[in-house]
């Protein structure tokens, strides 16, 4: 099967998964499906290409789909149970809705096709890493599966801590300072964004390979400058007000960093 006709067909099933998606998010009153669909495509994107490809070198292929394998069935699991399943709208969504109106679910249907072709898009890492026919391993793909068992084990490690946080009725409109969330505002999206590193890195061993940067490239921009950062901290200033910005002053917003000042 070729290049092209692995995108195409992945497209097209991302697009009637995210389509169904939308109709169940109708349903639920609950746009967070998205994530869930978006994740979840991304990995069996990954794993489709990989298994197709018919000229990569076995282990390769084997590496970079068990790798976003992995990652997407963690997360998938994590944000359905989370965000989703007998959970209330996430505040982005429910803000996005408000703000919309009566427009609202037009506009989240093609918000999730937006996310369909998203989903094309980062399993590039995938489908270049398993077009590589170089029988021989190289340095780089060593490194970037270190790099990505840290991260991997590190956004687990906080996404537990979270969880274990929330889910305290002791600490209902508090901030989570915990474990990783001591040293760092976002260390889920840090460490996230840290496996897109591993998988780019991965794909630099294979011909084109460079342009798996885009993924991360791209995930770093949209953390900082649309739905990442932006809304999270516009929804916990909504909730948690002044305690929310002393947290601000004191906490790096991304990479785990030590404290500033006194905490109050």
């Amino acid at each position: 099967m070729s290049v092209l006709t692995l995108v195409a067909a992945g497209w097209i099933v991302a697009a009637g998964v995210m389509a169904a998606l939308w109709a169940w998010s109708v349903r639920l009153q609950n746009a967070g499906v998205v994530d869930v669909g978006w994740t979840a495509l991304v990995g069996s994107l990954a794993v489709f290409e990989a298994v197709m490809s018919p000229d990569g070198m076995t282990g390769r292929r084997v590496a970079i789909a068990a790798m976003m394998g992995i990652w997407s069935t963690r997360l998938t699991v994590f944000l359905l149970v989370d965000r989703v399943l007998g959970k209330p709208e996430d505040g982005r969504y429910a803000e996005l809705r408000r703000a919309r109106g009566a427009r609202a679910t037009a506009w989240f249907f093609w918000f999730f096709q937006a996310q369909a072709l998203a989903a094309v898009f980062f399993s590039l890492p995938a489908l270049l890493s398993a077009a590589n026919p170089s029988p021989e391993w190289q340095p780089l793909e060593f490194a970037a599966m270190a790099i990505w068992v840290v991260a991997f084990a590190g956004e687990l490690t906080a996404d537990r801590q979270l969880l274990a946080f929330k889910t305290n009725p002791n600490n209902k409109g508090k901030t989570c300072q915990a474990g990783w969330w001591r040293y760092s505002r976002h260390p889920n999206y840090f460490f996230e964004w840290l496996i897109w590193v591993a998988y780019a890195l991965f794909a630099s061993a294979s011909p084109l390979g460079w342009m798996a940067w885009l993924c991360p490239g791209t995930l770093l921009y949209l953390l900082f400058k649309v739905t990442g950062i932006p809304a999270t901290e516009a929804q916990a200033l909504r909730t948690r007000g002044d305690a929310y910005r002393r947290y601000q002053q004191t906490t790096s917003v991304f990479v785990p960093w030590k404290v500033r000042g006194v905490r109050l």
